[in-house]
């Protein structure tokens, strides 16, 4: 254990002697950073030992490339249970449309590098790296946590949103079904919920969700980011592949689910390129919305992206940063409300007239409907006194 050191070590003979990082197999960040309310900091140091000769009785590999070439191994998930108290965090950033939103799960183990949810593992005394993907917490009480919630005197019903912070339908959802319980509990108060997910699992609830849909309860978006199986892949290990999302648009539309798409983020020279046939590929299979977001790279989610350029795309690695600087003011990231989510300069501007010419084109957002807030109504509990229908 050393004390913490910076970001970019000030002694080039410890920055040089750092072990680099490989890319994991099946996973996201390509390390374990210790999180910011840390003390100390666990640095590995190449010492030389690993290029030790082995014993003359050592058993030898059975080809070459085993010995360097393989990825390195991909840590197994562990679930724990989160003993939250409350489930509705709220909000008041004015650069999102809602102030109320659910998280069934923290920590998310498709495992995009540069999920902007990373920094608040930090909080729990986790890593925003590999930790966040591969360390969760479910919070099995959250039905019931909201089924109180809403019955509290003072609620004031607005659309919930879920997917905001991590998945709702990543791939511990399937055992766990937490998230299903949650909307079994919404659709019971005429709560209506938004949702977005990189999942294909989301079809699951279509019972649930084209019963809401129908009372105008009910609104999915899918997010794409690349239709490239091996680009998606490489961002995102763990979700659907974009091919299955794109059927899922069309199975929750042929519902009668509102479903669209969220294009984002846009990573300059990744999948900016992509914009337009990410768009087109959504609304052919039925989407009638689509958002996109700027790529964001808050606190510690900068050293992880990084990380994983060189990683990955070691070619392109400068000349991302580079174009990222150019719509940050000269930045990797500025946290001012309204530039944030946008970015500024030439570039930032002209993905944002590529994306309202594309979904102009292909006639999204033209019809958007709010979500009916109206028709809430606790619904009555065992033992409750039933109201006249007056």
């Amino acid at each position: 254990m050393i004390p913490k050191l910076p970001d970019r070590p000030p002694n080039q003979a410890l920055a040089d002697s750092l072990v680099p990082d490989r890319a994991v197999k099946g996973r996201g960040a390509v390390s374990n950073r210790t999180g910011r309310y840390e003390s100390q900091e666990r640095v590995a140091v190449a010492d030389g030992w690993e290029h030790a000769p082995a014993p003359e009785d050592a058993p030898k590999p059975c080809c070459a490339e085993e010995e360097d070439e393989d990825p390195a191994p991909s840590p197994r998930t562990k679930v724990s249970i989160d003993a939250t108290r409350t489930i509705i965090a709220r909000n008041d950033s004015p650069d999102i449309g809602f102030d109320r939103s659910i998280n069934p799960y923290r920590g998310c183990e498709h495992g995009c590098v540069y999920c902007y949810a990373r920094p608040t593992h930090t909080y729990l005394g986790f890593s925003a790296g590999l930790d966040f993907e591969t360390k969760l917490l479910m919070k099995p009480d959250a039905a019931k946590l909201l089924d109180a919630e809403l019955r509290k005197p003072g609620y004031r019903c607005d659309v919930m949103a879920m997917g905001t912070n991590t998945d709702p339908y990543q791939p511990i959802e399937r055992e766990h079904r937490i998230t299903r319980q949650i909307l079994e509990v919404l659709s019971a108060f005429n709560h209506p919920v938004g949702i977005v997910t990189k999942s294909a699992l989301v079809t699951r609830d279509i019972d649930i969700l084209s019963d809401m849909a129908k009372r105008n309860l009910a609104s999915v978006a899918l997010s794409i980011t690349t239709l490239d199986r091996d680009l998606a892949r490489v961002m995102e290990p763990r979700a659907s592949t974009p091919q299955r999302r794109l059927k899922a648009i069309a199975e929750l539309n042929a519902a009668g689910i509102p479903a669209g798409v969220m294009n984002a983020p846009i990573i300059p020279a990744l999948n900016d390129m992509e914009m337009e046939r990410v768009l087109a590929a959504a609304a052919a299979a039925g989407a009638r919305s689509a958002g996109t977001v700027l790529l964001r790279l808050p606190l510690e989610i900068k050293g992880l992206f990084e990380e994983w350029l060189q990683a990955h795309f070691p070619d392109k690695a400068k000349h991302v940063l580079d174009l990222i600087r150019d719509t940050r003011d000269g930045k990797l990231y500025q946290n001012e409300f309204g530039q944030r989510m946008r970015g500024t300069g030439p570039y930032a501007e002209l993905i944002r007239q590529r994306f309202k010419l594309a979904c102009r084109k292909l006639g999204l957002n033209r019809r958007e409907r709010g979500l009916d807030t109206s028709k809430f109504r606790p619904p009555p509990r065992t033992g409750d006194q039933l109201t006249l229908g007056l």
